[in-house]
């Protein structure tokens, strides 16, 4: 795999010194080389008010789709259904607004992303049937893909020797964001269903102000590419991701962990429900666990394991111990168990960071925002075929009595998935260490040291 982007380095920081002879403004230039290091608490800040407005709606999601409903059976099919949806939505959207921010920058797509999202959260509060639900939740899907765009931000501002630390601090946000919302929406939801959803969308509406005053650009205008519907058509953009030198395999890899890791998110409210009898509050809380480690692991202690073990280690070992993490999940018998598994899974949370630092670092430094918005695609891809793997499994389940083991099938599946996954990673490794020692101490990777 080609460790170094198209421009090097060297290319990067001569594109941000000549972007740093314009002003500073939001209609093309990028920040100075000074603006740089404060552009990234500015991305951190929006990302993790985007997060907690997310996190506050998961754990009344299932339970509002379940107020339409009149039976666990009939409540597990809609949920799955209405998350096929989103995802089908979101896979189609991921990669046009990508382009679109590489065509137009990055902040004033983010800007149309924060809209997106105010208007989704207060359509689905004021949601009065499944069908409108469904609308609303399809334009949701469209609209958010900031997490790609907010990634080929951090990409345009950072060099690739440290994309992987800024892409581990951009994933303590996400985690951040999961500490705060989902508690304030099992605390919310457990007074009203759709308080959580006009909170979100306030939560929005106070990211879209913030980002219009504050946020500045980070792609210069002359590293900003022509429209193209290709590049915005989500297949072509996967294949475009397939095509950098030696990653196709961290592709099938990505597709592999993503799918597990959004059957977790489709299937975990309406599981622990099953299993253990668990509301909006318990499982906000137990989201908060989920977002406190992630938190701590991405904000952390990855900077230490990555310069420890190096980006490919932290990637094998983590899918490793997620394999085991979704197993005992399943076996679980006791709700406590949950968060004893999710403190011990700490190398887990690290491999999104370190997978994603080696793709961008193969990227041309132009085309980050398709790259990464492609990595989107992925991610959206899985959550259309998440649910439609998730719903049936959990429809097979749901008449089975608190406590069965056979509930936990759809994490034996994530299981599986996960060990696929790191055959997959342990082969790419060793063969791209071969090929390091046949071509010598110059084709060594840098992302070790990462």
């Amino acid at each position: 795999m080609r460790t170094d982007p198209v421009a090097p380095e060297s290319e990067v920081s001569s594109a941000g010194a000549r972007a740093s002879a314009r002003p500073h403004a939001a209609d093309g230039a990028a920040p100075a080389p000074q603006g740089r290091q404060a552009a990234m608490p500015f991305i951190m800040i929006a990302v993790l008010i985007d997060m907690v407005s997310i996190g506050l709606i998961v754990p009344v999601m299932a339970p509002l789709v379940g107020s339409f409903t009149g039976s666990q059976n009939d409540q597990a099919y809609w949920y799955g259904l209405l998350t096929l949806l989103y995802g089908v939505a979101n896979f189609f959207g991921a990669p046009v607004l990508g382009t679109l921010s590489d065509r137009y920058g990055r902040r004033s797509v983010l800007l149309i992303g924060f809209c997106g999202l105010m208007l989704s959260f207060f359509g689905t509060a004021l949601s009065t049937s499944l069908g409108m639900l469904i609308v609303v939740r399809l334009a949701a899907g469209f609209m958010q893909a900031n997490a790609s765009v907010a990634q080929a931000y951090v990409a345009d501002i950072t060099p690739p020797e440290q994309r992987a630390r800024r892409f581990g601090l951009l994933g303590a946000m996400f985690g951040l964001g999961f500490i705060l919302g989902p508690v304030m929406g099992g605390i919310l939801g457990a007074i009203d269903l759709r308080l959580p959803f006009y909170v979100a969308g306030t939560l929005a509406f106070a990211n879209l102000v913030y980002g219009f005053f504050v946020l500045p650009e980070s792609l210069p205008l002359e590293r900003r590419q022509p429209w193209n519907w290709r590049a915005a058509n989500p297949v072509a953009s996967l294949k475009a991701l397939g095509a950098l030198e030696g990653v196709r395999p961290l592709v099938a890899v990505v597709m592999l962990a993503s799918l597990a890791q959004f059957t977790l998110h489709t299937t975990w409210v309406l599981y622990t429900q099953f299993k253990f009898g668990w509301g909006p509050l318990q499982n906000g809380w137990s989201m908060f666990a989920v977002g406190l480690t992630s938190a701590v692991v991405q904000g952390g202690l990855l900077g230490w394991m990555l310069r420890r073990l190096g980006a490919e280690r932290v990637a094998v070992w983590g899918l490793m111990s997620s394999t085991v993490a979704y197993l005992l999940w399943g076996l679980a018998t006791q709700g406590w168990m949950m968060y004893v598994i999710i403190a011990c899974n700490v190398l887990g949370f690290g491999v999104t960071a370190a997978v994603q630092s080696m793709i961008s670092n193969a990227a041309d430094s132009r085309t980050q925002g398709r790259t990464m918005g492609a990595v989107s695609g992925i991610n959206s891809l899985s959550t259309v075929l998440a649910p439609m793997i998730a719903a049936p499994l959990l429809v097979m389940v749901s008449h089975l009595p608190q406590g069965d083991w056979r509930i936990g099938t759809p994490f034996y599946f994530c299981a599986l998935l996960l060990a696929a996954a790191s055959v997959l990673a342990i082969l790419f490794v060793r063969q791209r260490g071969r090929r390091a020692e046949g071509a010598g101490p110059r084709a060594q990777s840098p992302i070790g040291a990462d």
